[in-house]
């Protein structure tokens, strides 16, 4: 019988847990030829086997010279000193010839010949002793401590070490890390590169990122095949792995699920020493000790995945090495939005992260396990700690850095609806401006708008029907950012509809049919300007909300909602007619609508807003592309249609 969570441990105590029962595992040291030591490990302190420079040497081209002899030297009574004697000519390198104390570099020095075909050099002014010479250790000198025990080496410290001499050090051994992915389901990338997966197949990936993960801190890692949920053979895959690693991971199986058998085979073979961490996303880590190494057991899950190996498994592969446990970069951020988390388990938040106005803005991205773009998208992490309900918005919080603080700079952040039209523009934007990059929350319009007010965002994408006028976005943006001077660019119009899988087997016609028994919907967020189209359609037709099936299901981009239809999560959804072409659904035209980006005017002429102006403007490529997507009129595109 398999024990299934018996115990949850507190972050803290699970570090102090795992810590503990490994006691000292650094590792063995060898022998490595200096030149190829580069990201190692030292395993002893490099001294200087010889000084740097191991002689008195020309810094410059010029002429070596007795700086006694140069002491008169003036402006209007030149010294004369004899080529070959007094003066030796030296490149910049050369030793320096015996006797010799200075160097006068050749720019200044004017060369005189006299009758008897004897060159001299005429100097202008005196020469200090060793002038531009370079002294016997001025660099190194011989014994003087290169780098301490215990030191990743750089490309400059191979440098020094050659230099003084090193052609060889004692490094530590580099770990090594076997990564077992399982799971009867998984099948290797390379599988689909001729076909596309079939059900139930799930291509097998997270065993690359952990591998990757680990290589980048210096491990020598060997990805085992992928094995089936049999406990015998994971069993023998562990076996065989721990023979010839200093670490196991085993990837999914870690879980409470029928064919879930990590905890059972580290258990048959040694001892678990953690099963579950309260933590969110990553709690079904698993970590024990088979014949005296660690073999940990990483959700399937991709964000659970990632984030269970930057907690546990990376401080131990440093501790293997003799380093100190590193932080990543961190930054202080104001939340954007409100944000709730569960008490009594610490979470980690993904987060986009931009500055506006010279304030940091912390915006949320999904926060599912699963959302591996979660982490592809997110800026940085923020930890909600377990004895917090969550974050009020605009409350300062810890950011810890996935990416760099000049590429966070250089971000223009766009909060509000979405359309796929974003995601092109983005790309164009790092391909023709490489120095910017688009960074896009999906928080419907009119979360946009209400973030431009509290100065949160660079950019709005909005497209909100005044059903009073039938204007878009105009009256939104005069009420909500009243006293603002905000300029509406158009990007598209676009189409929206009803998405249904091809054929249309139910026979969906229209927004009457949602309130059939059949029928299930999918959702936009409250507050985006889909969800605001379709309640328009509801009250206009007398139909209650409550009796749509599915209404308060909810999605945040068009492409989730096409997805759910695809995947029979929901019978039909709202969206845009791009996301239907791209997933191959039936489209029901509902409403042509026209989508703007709300810019505020102190934004408007700085480099970054200026350069994605000039792309929606004038490039044709963008252009081709938004079109080839189908459903958008770009007859507007990049026109002011509204100042306030």
């Amino acid at each position: 019988m398999k024990k299934i969570f018996l115990e949850s441990l507190k972050l803290t105590d699970a570090y102090h847990r795992l810590f503990e029962r490994l006691g000292d595992c650094r590792l063995s040291t060898e022998k490595v030829k200096t030149v190829e030591s580069f990201g190692r490990v030292t395993a002893e302190a490099v001294s200087a086997k010889y000084s740097s420079p191991f002689y008195h040497s020309a810094a410059m081209d010029g002429y070596a010279v007795r700086s006694a002899d140069t002491f008169r030297a003036a402006e209007n009574d030149p010294c004369l000193l004899k080529i070959g004697e007094g003066a030796v000519y030296v490149d910049t390198g050369d030793p320096m010839p015996a006797g010799l104390n200075a160097v006068i570099m050749i720019e200044d020095v004017n060369i005189v010949i006299r009758q008897s075909d004897e060159k001299y050099i005429e100097i202008y002014q005196p020469a200090v002793p060793y002038q531009h010479v370079r002294t016997i250790g001025e660099d190194i000198v011989a014994t003087e401590l290169i780098v301490s025990e215990n030191h990743r080496i750089r490309a400059i410290d191979i440098g020094a070490m050659l230099a003084s001499g090193n052609t060889d050090i004692m490094v530590r051994r580099r770990p090594v890390i076997t990564v077992i992915p399982t799971g009867t389901e998984m099948i290797d990338p390379e599988c689909v590169s001729s076909r596309p997966p079939k059900p139930p197949e799930i291509i097998e990936y997270n065993s690359f990122v952990l591998s990757g993960l680990a290589a980048g801190l210096g491990a020598d890692v060997r990805r085992s095949p992928i094995v089936a949920d049999d406990p015998d053979k994971i069993s023998k895959a562990v076996e065989d792995a721990v023979e010839v690693s200093d670490a196991v991971i085993i990837n999914a199986g870690s879980g409470k699920g029928s064919e879930d058998y990590t905890a059972q085979v580290i258990a048959g073979l040694g001892e678990v020493i953690i099963h579950s961490v309260a933590i969110k996303p990553g709690k079904p880590f698993i970590a024990g000790l088979v014949k005296c190494k660690p073999v940990f057991g990483i959700p399937g899950y991709p964000v659970s995945a990632y984030l269970t190996f930057r907690l546990f498994v990376k401080p131990i592969i440093e501790m293997m090495q003799c380093l100190p446990r590193t932080a990543a970069e961190n930054l202080t951020a104001v939340v954007s939005r409100q944000i709730s988390s569960p008490l009594g388990v610490d979470e980690f938040v993904r987060v986009k992260v931009g500055s506006v106005n010279d304030k940091l803005i912390a915006t949320p991205v999904g926060r599912g396990a699963g959302l591996m773009m979660s982490l592809v998208r997110a800026d940085g992490i923020m930890k909600i700690p377990a004895d917090s309900e969550g974050v009020a918005s605009g409350t300062e919080v810890e950011i810890d850095l996935l990416r760099g603080r000049d590429e966070i700079k250089n971000t223009i952040v766009c909060i509000g609806s979405h359309d796929n039209a974003l995601d092109i523009l983005s790309n164009f934007l790092k391909k023709n401006y490489s120095l910017y990059s688009l960074s896009s929350a999906h928080v419907g319009s009119m979360g946009g708008l209400i973030a431009l007010k509290r100065g949160e965002a660079h950019i709005a994408g909005t497209h909100l029907l005044d059903e009073d006028s039938g204007e878009y976005n105009v009256s939104y943006i005069k009420k909500l950012l009243a006293g603002r001077k905000i300029v509406l660019v158009n990007l598209v119009y676009r189409q929206q509809g009803l998405l249904v899988k091809k054929g249309n087997a139910k026979c969906i016609k229209g927004f009457s049919d949602l309130i059939r028994d059949d029928v299930v919907y999918i959702n936009r967020q409250s507050g985006s300007g889909t969800r605001l189209l379709l309640d328009k359609y509801l009250k206009d037709m007398g139909i209650e909300a409550a009796k749509v099936k599915g209404y308060e299901h909810e999605e945040y981009t068009h492409m989730a909602v096409a997805s759910a239809v695809l995947t029979g999560l929901a019978d039909t959804g709202l969206a845009v007619y791009s996301s239907a072409v791209a997933l191959g659904l039936d489209f029901i035209p509902v409403a042509n609508e026209r989508y703007d980006l709300a810019i505020p005017a102190e934004f408007i002429e700085t480099d970054m807003i200026q350069a994605l102006l000039k792309i929606i403007r004038e490039d044709r490529g963008f252009r081709d592309a938004v079109v080839s997507m189908g459903g958008y009129d770009l007859s507007d595109m990049g026109r002011v249609v509204f100042e306030s």
